[in-house]
């Protein structure tokens, strides 16, 4: 939070160089807008092993063993899921990197993003 200080001088007062201390303190606020949130969704695919697609969110997302079996298991038999919530630039770095590390290790995973 800022503090502004604002004298209020009549035209005396800035002839004579015064003013001395009177005034009035106002505060202004910034306001910050709060980042559109997206989803990063993974999408199923018949080749990439479900162990792998474990170990993604596992490593990717930072989910435990059970909720990323649990978003496995829901990607699997409805074709996509949920993975997280995130700002866009967060969102677009996860899919990137989950994309490439798919690549790395010979998987067609893939991950997409869509506004929350």
């Amino acid at each position: 939070m800022m503090t502004r200080f604002t004298p209020n001088m009549t035209d005396s007062d800035k002839e004579n160089g015064g003013g001395a201390g009177l005034g009035v303190a106002t505060r202004t606020r910034a306001r910050t807008k709060k980042p559109t949130p997206y989803r990063v969704l993974m999408l199923n695919d018949d080749y990439t092993p479900m162990e792998f697609v474990v170990h993604v969110l596992q490593t990717f997302f930072r989910m435990s063993i059970e909720d990323a079996t649990r978003v496995m298991l829901h990607v699997h038999q409805k074709g996509v899921g949920v993975c997280g919530t995130f700002s866009y630039e967060v969102a677009e770095t996860k899919v990137t990197q989950v994309i490439e590390y798919a690549r790395k290790n010979q998987h067609p995973l893939q991950c997409t993003l869509e506004k929350a």
